[in-house]
């Protein structure tokens, strides 16, 4: 019977990964590549390898669709055509026969973990650099505002207990992807002295391996905090790691990213204190993690729905599929929303979906043993 209804499923589930990807890739990238071709003068070889590394991204979304398409589909036609009641005459109960299509869907959320974690992030973020360099013009092109990094050393205490204290700060206002613009920074890593830099602007200097500051002034803190000097410079030349560059470099959008990388983005934010930031970020890792197990949801509330007693051919499997996808994204987006604005908490608002369509599943499933 297991081999049976996962040869049943299994066709179905294919069919509705290429049906879903292809209208969601024509959506949401297709035509806007062809307007690129046409508009940007894109090379037609560049646009066709963009549109293969969005791939991965878009059939992540399609693995639940096509889960609860495949499920209902197969167990309705089943219960159509009395197969499902032959099974129960032999004694298979409900959930047995559901239980089939609950493990196909534990392997697909498994699959759809490794493609949410693994591929699809370094495709997409692959797809946007090989946009953006086939793009670029003479123009930088705006790359991320409010660069902030911290640097902290350890400090002995009296006690000999030790304490992280702050020994640099970095802030720019904006990197446009050759330049910092607005910078302050607070330099403490030599005891004795502090320096507060203020800078126009500033560039890494790849061959002396430096920060070109311009147009800028240098503060230079006593021990007692009263200021030692002044010095203002239109060219200064100083020694301080690149990795503010790297961290604008590297910035990356939520898609781009997999979940280690969202909890290192997520530090970085707390550490710059931006609330409206962090909690979306935490919203985002909690919806990330949430995700694959859709494909368990859907598959259970799509096989408890298609044992219902029925006489329903594709077309109607088709469009009950549609109308439970939507209601699903539809609370996927107002809860995640609710969250963000601090109504609802991270984990509540990214699982709530998940929670939701499991009660709907396990009621359907007991309400069809009953019969």
């Amino acid at each position: 019977m297991d081999r049976y209804l996962a040869m049943q499923l299994l066709p179905l589930f294919l069919f509705g990964v290429g049906a879903f990807t292809s209208v969601v890739l024509a959506i949401d990238s297709l035509f806007e590549l062809l307007r690129k071709v046409v508009e940007s003068g894109l090379p037609v070889t560049i646009a066709l390898k963009v549109f293969l590394l969005k791939l991965p991204y878009v059939m992540v979304y399609s693995f639940p669709m096509s889960t609860l398409l495949a499920t209902l589909m197969t167990y309705s036609r089943l219960s159509s055509e009395s197969e499902l009641i032959a099974l129960r005459g032999c004694g298979v109960s409900v959930y047995r026969m559901v239980l089939t299509a609950v493990l196909l869907s534990s392997l697909i959320t498994g699959m759809t973990y490794i493609f949410n974690e693994q591929i699809a992030p370094a495709a997409n973020y692959e797809a946007t650099r090989t946009l953006e360099q086939a793009l670029k013009s003479d123009q930088p092109s705006f790359k991320q505002q409010n660069i902030y990094y911290p640097e902290y050393r350890e400090v002995k205490e009296a006690d000999g207990s030790k304490n992280k204290v702050l020994s640099r700060l970095f802030y720019a206002d904006q990197f446009d992807g050759k330049q910092m613009k607005g910078l302050t920074i607070i330099d403490r890593s030599r005891e004795g002295l502090n320096q507060i830099l203020v800078s126009e602007s500033a560039q890494w200097n790849g061959s002396q391996q430096v920060w070109d500051f311009y147009n800028g002034t240098i503060y230079l803190v006593a021990p007692d905090s009263s200021y030692r000097n002044i010095l203002r410079f239109e060219h200064q030349q100083l020694q301080l790691p690149r990795t503010p560059l790297n961290l604008a470099e590297n910035s990356r959008d939520y898609g781009e990213m997999n979940i280690s990388q969202a909890l290192e983005q997520l530090e970085i934010e707390r550490l710059a204190g931006n609330p409206q930031k962090i909690r979306k970020l935490e919203v985002r890792i909690q919806q990330k993690i949430a995700f694959p197990f859709v494909c368990i949801i859907f598959g259970l509330v799509g096989s408890a729905m298609g044992t219902i007693p029925q006489r329903t051919g594709r077309g109607t499997s088709f469009g009950i599929s549609v109308i439970v996808i939507f209601t699903y994204y539809l609370l996927l987006s107002v809860s995640g929303a609710l969250a963000q604005a601090g109504i609802l908490s991270p984990f509540i608002g990214a699982w709530l979906p998940n929670f939701f369509g499991l009660g709907t599943g396990l009621f359907l499933l007991t309400r069809v043993a009953q019969r």
